[in-house]
């Protein structure tokens, strides 16, 4: 009777056994949680990968925009100073004074010439359509100079200078009233050597 009993114990304990092992614990096995965790650090690279792509795409974006600005900015402004070097001046009737409002459009050259010392010009002298072809080549021609030596009382090698006259060859302006002589009486500039590769302040 006692080993009947012992014997029904020990199948009891190999049936709870075989029990335990149909049934195993929730949750992964070890291996299948280290296939997780490889797969989600997998994605969180391929994730901070993609970021970074992305960041570098706008950093450069954003870095084209910002030298296209700085460019055009520099163009506009590069523009102005030669502007600023081909702008006309007038004289009065029979004078070759260089008035006031030509000595504020000057001093603009003049700065432009100091800050890009290989910049050349040829001042052309003009004259309206009264007077002789001779005496309105002269007169040009004292206009010319006397824009160059305002340049040299300015500190500017006038060697920097050439002049030319046009007399009254080259009229701005057709007709025979104030206003068109007196957009004949002038002096024009054109660069001859050098590039503006310097803008002083206050030159736009």
């Amino acid at each position: 009777m006692k080993t009947r009993h012992i014997a029904l114990l020990a199948l009891v304990a190999l049936s709870a056994g075989a029990c335990r092992k149909k049934h195993p614990a929730d949750g992964p096995s070890p291996a299948n949680a280290d296939s997780l965790n490889a797969v989600t650090r997998e994605r969180a690279r391929a994730d901070s990968i993609a970021m970074a792509e992305r960041d570098r795409v706008e950093r450069e974006r954003a870095d084209r925009e910002r030298t296209e600005r700085e460019r055009a900015a520099t163009e506009q402004r590069t523009a102005g100073a030669r502007a600023a070097l081909t702008e006309m001046v007038f004289f009065e009737y029979d004078s070759d004074e260089v008035s006031p409002d030509a000595q504020a459009i000057l001093e603009r050259k003049a700065l432009v010439m100091r800050a890009n010392p290989g910049i050349r010009l040829r001042i052309e002298g003009n004259a309206d359509q009264r007077g002789s072809t001779e005496y309105n080549l002269a007169l040009g021609q004292r206009r010319a100079e006397a824009v160059r030596a305002f340049f040299g009382g300015y500190g500017i090698d006038v060697s920097r200078f050439s002049t030319l006259s046009y007399g009254k060859e080259r009229p701005l302006a057709e007709g025979d009233d104030e206003q068109a002589f007196a957009r004949n009486r002038r002096a024009e500039f054109s660069i001859t050597a050098g590039e503006v590769t310097v803008v002083p302040e206050g030159i736009r």
